[in-house]
């Protein structure tokens, strides 16, 4: 038997303010998506409302049942799943 793991885009053109925003992490049953800073400066903390300081990943895209919930709760439309 062969597990197909599903391909999951992110246009980050989109999606520039991840970690502000989390409404697919929040939404996602499977917990597939982590957000993570592109940069880090010493003694400051990554600004969570500028654009393109945090990136959105799906780390775990082999745990996603395709339930599509992502997909619908994204604001921007920036989720797409492909079998």
């Amino acid at each position: 038997m062969v597990i197909k793991i599903p391909q999951i885009e992110i246009d980050r053109t989109k999606c520039t303010t991840p970690f502000a925003c989390k409404v697919c992490l929040e939404a996602c049953p499977q917990s597939v998506f982590r957000v993570t800073p592109t940069y880090e400066k010493r003694g400051m903390e990554t600004p969570k409302d500028e654009p393109g300081a945090w990136e959105l990943y799906a780390m775990y895209r082999d745990q996603c049942t395709l339930c599509g919930i992502c997909v619908d709760v994204c604001p921007e439309g920036a989720l797409k799943i492909i079998t």
